[in-house]
């Protein structure tokens, strides 16, 4: 038996309050994670000799630091399965965005290895397995828009309307480990509760001025990564007008719509625009910075659960 096109969906931070540190130095968030359509895709190939290797290099991450291939192994180890599986990977979600793409590959592969080698694990058990990969992995196995806290594991599932996002990374990729240990960053953010997000999600307010809270991380990445702060500031000029939150620990952006026609609307509206602006540049010797350019520019609909969600008994 074998599993094809597994997907890996990226997520989204709605928002992002850092609220304290514990004496181990982990940080105690507030978020609210919610998953997009943008995502990556799994093939798994059951192999009889225990061993776990992946079809593909990916560039820049050693096969022993892939989360998926420590995901597998990390199933092994705690179930005894002798059978081993042949990863491949198409890599979707842009690395070092923010949007949990290695991550949610290492979910999507304990999801799909718990099927494929019938090991039996509850989703409470995998979500004990996944944390040590990874502060993100248990919320892509609890499989719904969730509230965090603590370090980003302590879960509550929450209702969220249905809406569109358009996602832009700029040209950086942003260290996570950096960010969280910048002396500026924001450690002291006072606590919220579900019902005061809830209550902005319900209040009728355009998507665009509604976004509850902020991201905590925004001005240090900002600061460290000036292309991420220039393309925040193009994105809400008069040209475009889109009001963009960084999702994580950065470089990617996000704008909440209400449907996906609004969203490809926007989506349209910014390559036009990064086309006017390229032509512009290349007539005038006025013009001496080349405009913003983006890696990926998507619009996505905001999923309701995860697609793997009842691939596990809870």
């Amino acid at each position: 038996m074998n599993l094809y096109d597994v997907p890996a969906p990226a997520k989204l931070n709605l928002f992002l309050h850092i609220v304290g540190r514990r004496a181990d130095g982990y940080h105690l968030l507030q978020t609210v994670f919610r998953f997009i359509g943008l995502a990556d895709t799994l093939n798994f190939e059951a192999r009889a000799d225990g061993q776990v290797a992946r079809v593909d290099p990916l560039p820049g991450v050693p096969e022993d630091s892939d989360l998926a291939v420590r995901a597998a192994r990390a199933l092994q180890a705690a179930t005894g399965t002798r059978q081993g599986v042949s990863i491949g990977l198409e890599k979707r979600i842009p690395m070092g965005g923010g949007l949990g793409g290695g991550s949610s590959d290492a979910a999507s592969t304990l999801i799909a290895l718990n099927r494929l080698w019938n090991t039996g694990l509850s989703r409470a058990e995998l979500m004990r397995l996944a944390l040590p990969l990874g502060a993100d992995v248990p919320v892509f196995i609890f499989g719904q828009s969730a509230f965090a806290e603590g370090i980003g594991d302590t879960l509550t599932a929450v209702p969220l309307p249905e809406r569109a996002y358009v996602v832009a990374q700029p040209d950086a990729s942003v260290p996570t480990p950096l960010v969280f240990g910048d002396p500026d960053l924001t450690r002291d953010t006072a606590c919220i509760t579900i019902a005061d997000f809830l209550a902005s999600t319900n209040s009728g307010a355009l998507p665009s001025t509604a976004m509850f809270g902020r991201n905590d991380m925004e001005p240090v990445v900002y600061k460290r990564f000036p292309e991420v702060f220039r393309a925040a500031e193009w994105l809400a000029s008069s040209d475009v007008g889109i009001v963009a939150r960084m999702s994580g620990s950065g470089a990617c952006l996000f704008a909440e719509f209400l449907d996906m026609p609004a969203a490809i609307l926007a989506e349209r509206k910014i390559a036009a625009t990064m086309r006017d602006a390229g032509k512009m540049a290349d007539k005038s010797q006025a013009v001496r910075e080349s405009p913003v350019r983006f890696r990926l520019v998507q619009a996505s609909p905001g999923l309701i659960e995860h697609p793997l969600r009842h691939w596990i008994a809870s």
